[in-house]
């Protein structure tokens, strides 16, 4: 089995229609987020890793959005219940997926809401968002499905985006990345480096020090290669406008057989 698997969902009809909540609403070309959809999917491939389709949720426009439906640590999968109750209904195909790779599986419970894109991961450490998709009793399950595991789960605030990795994420030697305006409490991570532009705090890491970032961030892909890191560079516009970055398109499963 390859050791590094992604869960990855095909734009559906509805795609224009994706909650926004931060950001005014813009027209999408849906044709355009195809084919951009199936760029990044390529960089995945190109770059070593093995991509699993998760089934079609084709009533929910936000299910391109598939790490919202799941976290994953050490080889446990714990399922989401989103914050928006539109989104509930894209999680049993996921689960579905994720239970195809031979992944143990738990699942947040009501009354706690948990989306994926308010989990960052760093090392050891799981950082969650609270804020307007996951409340205090997502954060408290999920404290109990990881710690065990090894987990150190630290709640962080998130008021100014939609998600925690809305505005940040982490470099491969564990500092965390954000634009400062978008950022609650920098201090909350012990090592943070502010980037000049909001697409800029979004990297998937894709081994080898290879970042797959957004062709919206130039200044912040540079500041990266004099960082000795390789910028990966996909347009992503399409899916910007309904707050989606480079991480929310997969559900990255290094840990399964790492």
């Amino acid at each position: 089995m390859p050791s590094k698997q992604a869960l990855v969902r095909r734009p559906g009809p509805r795609l224009a229609e994706g909650l926004v909540t931060h950001i005014e609403r813009r027209p999408v070309d849906t044709a355009l987020a195809l084919r951009q959809w199936e760029a990044y999917v390529q960089a995945l491939r190109d770059h070593g890793w093995h991509t699993t389709e998760v089934g079609p949720a084709d009533a929910c426009p936000d299910a391109v959005f598939v790490e919202d439906s799941m976290v994953v640590f050490r080889n446990v999968a714990l399922l989401a219940r989103p914050g928006a109750d539109a989104r509930r209904a894209e999680v049993p195909a996921a689960r579905a997926a994720v239970e195809a790779l031979g992944c143990p599986v738990g699942e947040i419970r009501a009354p706690g809401t948990l989306d994926g894109g308010d989990v960052l991961k760093v090392g050891d450490t799981v950082y969650v968002g609270r804020g307007g998709r996951t409340n205090a009793e997502g954060v408290r399950q999920l404290r109990a499905a990881f710690e065990p595991l090894g987990a150190r789960v630290v709640a962080v605030p998130v008021s100014r985006v939609l998600h925690l990795k809305s505005a940040v994420t982490a470099l491969p030697d564990g500092t965390v990345v954000g634009h400062p305006p978008l950022v609650d409490d920098p201090a909350a991570f012990p090592r943070f480096l502010p980037v000049p532009e909001e697409a800029g705090a979004h990297v998937v890491l894709l081994g080898g020090g290879k970042l797959l970032m957004s062709a919206g961030a130039p200044k912040s892909a540079e500041l990266f290669a004099d960082l000795g890191y390789q910028p990966v560079v996909v347009d992503i516009s399409e899916f910007e406008k309904l707050e989606g970055c480079v991480t929310c398109l997969s559900v990255r499963l290094r840990e399964l057989y790492a």
